[in-house]
């Protein structure tokens, strides 16, 4: 089953605003995308917060480890029920739930008297960052015009950027006391503001016309590109409803519609990016950043107020990215990317396998954050928004979504571990391969994206993939 045509729907149906719809857009994207502020909060501040709490609670390294990693667990189980969730609650309520899961996971957090309990909090965030990671770049493309969607999409990595940065900066305000109980706590303030301010934003019009709720579709719609334009996009649209039973709807836009031939180059290009983003090591980085300094000869304290800098050049080069990646497009920056990733890596490799590490090392690291934060970072969470057609948007985010998470877990699981047996240099060489391995990829099977309607993009992935070329619609207008 094919599912929709070339109706606008199949893109999400706010095409064009005018100037204040296009600031209203802004709004609510800026509300969305505290998903992935909180999805950059949780999983940075444990990169602090881990060298107090080993002391409190006498934790030995896979007790150690663990805390960072079971969250990752949560993730996979947040990121595969979120595809069902958002089809099923709309993005809107899928959005406040998570908050109010943020807030639970805080509070078991603050108050945990032992390891068991901290780690049944990590869990918990684990399921709201997980959630949140596949629910907002859905939500987001499904909220914004094509001529701004990249930089709309792209803002979900600033705001994650941005958690780890407060993360970093809460961690160095709380170190002095070694209070890691207020780094948890700190995070209990996006959680609110997460939870409150999905009762503010309107639901997707994409999945509102899906879900045969046409007059609310045509209300937000309208908000942002008048009537006439609203009257416009739902008269091209077809709610599915109208032509599918429940059956069909359930067979067209679950789990195994993934499987359908046609939507398998989307899929392979999803989940060999996911894997790509966590195996070409970033979170090693982010996790890790100072445990890896303070081998280099810094203290605890010194290595937390370095890991600030890296938040800081993260940030920076996102920007960078957001101004970047809807005028030279997803593929030059994922290019440019994965090169510099190869490069850094060899580098950083090279310092830690011949025992130099020192300002070199810390050199490469902010080289390779570089690297990552211009291009694969942002690029990635862009392209799950993309390259899926609007029936399996949402599954299709929340399967690439799990695997950049069970990749996350299997590499911040055994990092120290093959780190410690093979060398840590040897390892970052590992990271490295895995970097060419994906540059290959890329110039070979992941299509651009900038500009370009979903039947275009969709024809350029099958081209790719060696698949017969379909005959694409006629552009509206």
């Amino acid at each position: 089953m094919q599912g929709f045509s070339s109706a606008p729907v199949a893109e999400g149906p706010i095409l064009d605003v005018h100037a204040d719809g296009l600031k209203q857009v802004w709004r609510w994207g800026a509300v969305i995308a505290l998903g992935g502020f909180l999805f950059g909060y949780d999983t940075g501040v444990i990169s602090g917060a881990l060298l107090f709490i080993k002391k409190d609670f006498h934790l030995d390294a896979f007790q150690q480890g663990s805390l960072v990693s079971v969250l990752l667990l949560g993730a996979m189980a947040g990121a595969l029920s979120a595809g069902r969730l958002g089809s099923r609650l709309g993005r809107r309520r899928t959005l406040g739930l998570e908050g109010v899961v943020f807030l639970v996971g805080t509070a078991i957090a603050v108050a945990s008297s032992g390891y068991a309990m901290l780690l049944v909090a990590r869990v918990v965030l684990g399921w709201g960052v997980g959630a949140a990671s596949a629910t907002v770049p859905v939500y987001l493309s499904e909220m914004s015009p094509p001529r701004t969607r990249g930089r709309v999409l792209t803002m979900n990595q600033l705001l994650i950027t941005i958690g780890i940065l407060v993360a970093y900066l809460v961690n160095v305000v709380f170190s002095a006391s070694e209070d890691w109980r207020a780094m948890f706590a700190c995070g209990a303030v996006p959680a609110l503001g997460l939870a409150l301010g999905s009762l503010w934003v309107p639901e997707s019009p994409a999945w509102e016309i899906g879900h045969g709720r046409v007059e609310q579709a045509r209300a937000t719609i309208a908000s942002v590109s008048g009537p006439a334009r609203a009257e416009e996009v739902i008269a091209g649209s077809k709610p599915v409803k109208e032509t599918l039973d429940q059956e069909a709807l359930a067979r067209s836009t679950g789990w195994h519609a993934l499987l359908e031939v046609p939507i398998r180059p989307a899929l392979t290009v999803g989940l060999t990016l996911a894997a790509v983003q966590q195996f070409g090591g970033i979170n090693t980085i982010i996790y890790y950043a100072p445990t890896i300094m303070q081998k280099t000869g810094l203290s605890a304290s010194s290595s937390i107020a370095y890991s600030v800098a890296i938040g800081v050049i993260n940030f920076v080069m996102t920007v960078v990215a957001i101004r970047l990646v809807d005028r030279v497009g997803r593929r030059r920056l994922l290019l440019v990317s994965l090169f510099g990733m190869f490069l850094t890596l060899a580098l950083l490799g090279l310092t830690f396998a011949t025992s130099v590490a020192s300002v070199l090392s810390l050199v490469a690291m902010v080289a390779y954050i570089c690297a990552f934060a211009v291009g694969l970072g942002p690029v990635f969470w862009v392209l799950i928004g993309e390259i899926f057609p609007a029936r399996v948007k949402s599954v299709g985010s929340a399967a690439a979504t799990t695997v950049n998470w069970l990749s996350n877990f299997v590499v911040s699981l055994v990092f120290l571990s093959v780190a410690n047996a093979i060398g840590q240099g040897e390892t970052f060489w590992l990271f490295a391969v895995v970097c060419a391995g994906g540059l290959w990829f890329v110039d070979r099977f992941v299509p651009e994206t900038r500009d370009r309607e979903f039947a275009e993009i969709e024809g350029d992935l099958d081209k790719r993939f060696g698949r017969r070329e379909r005959i694409l619609p006629a552009r509206p207008g």
